[in-house]
């Protein structure tokens, strides 16, 4: 089955996963479960593509499903035990009272429309490894791809770990997290997700998908500049003391050494 046969019926199953998603969120009336469902569609995505088309099954295809599987399945688990029992995620917080009594049928293009957008383009190489004639894995794409997963893997977890244990401290109320991968980026979170993207586009590199590119490069602008740095650095800026003075030894995205103040 080539890429666009592949492509399209991924498109029309994540319409109809993000349709049942927006009446789930009218019931709750709650948007944040789009965020929980952002790690599992890229899942349910590769796993359908293999399965409609098995002639590509390949060492390759157990290796990106492995890492895939174990990167959305953790992030879902982790936005959920975040969310869970917590007020709506402030964004579409804000959006819902900006927008009253329409929010309700606006909220689908502007949430889970555009991520259900967002989520067909990004999965590019995980669909085009499934609609490629498999070939043997090789030990240089390959391989630096699963190292770079593993590296984006150890900062997104321990990052996120490191924090839920620091905030799980009372006496670190009001305070920042300084320490471990946070002493040498302000963000390893996001900084780890974006390395994840580009370990899976090399691995799709491997299998010919070159051209899948666009990416990484799309999740990695929208970690930096849209929904993850950037609006947060924003509202650190404003409510967390010391904040800047974080800013000026810490690296904003990239891990580096700290610099001296």
């Amino acid at each position: 089955m080539s890429f666009l046969s592949l492509w399209s019926l991924s498109g029309i199953l994540i319409l109809v996963l993000m349709v049942l998603l927006w009446l789930l969120n009218l019931r709750l009336k709650n948007a944040s479960i789009v965020d929980i469902f952002w790690g599992l569609g890229f899942i349910i995505v590769f796993w359908i593509t293999t399965w409609l088309n098995l002639d590509s099954f390949s060492n390759r295809t157990i290796l990106l499903g492995t890492l895939v599987s174990i990167w959305g399945l953790r992030l879902a688990i982790h936005i959920y035990q975040r969310n869970h029992g917590q007020p709506e995620d402030f964004r579409y917080a804000k959006w819902r009272e900006e927008n009253g009594a329409s929010w309700w049928w606006k909220s689908f293009f502007k949430v889970f429309l555009l991520q259900g957008v967002l989520l067909l383009i990004i999965a590019a190489p995980l669909i085009a490894v499934n609609s490629s004639t498999p070939k043997p894995l090789q030990c240089n794409c390959d391989l630096v791809g699963a190292g770079l997963w593993l590296i984006g893997f150890m900062f997104e977890a321990g990052g996120d770990a490191q924090l839920k244990k620091f905030k799980a401290n009372p006496a670190n109320k009001g305070k920042l997290l300084t320490t471990g991968y946070w002493s040498v980026t302000r963000h390893p979170n996001y900084f780890g997700d974006a390395a994840q993207w580009w370990g899976f586009y090399l691995i799709a590199f491997s299998a010919g998908a070159w051209w899948t590119i666009f990416s990484p490069i799309i999740m990695t602008y929208l970690l930096v500049k849209i929904s993850g740095v950037a609006m947060l650095e924003r509202t650190l800026q404003e409510n967390k003391p010391g904040y800047t003075e974080y800013i000026k030894r810490t690296s904003a995205f990239f891990p580096w050494f700290p610099k001296k103040i």
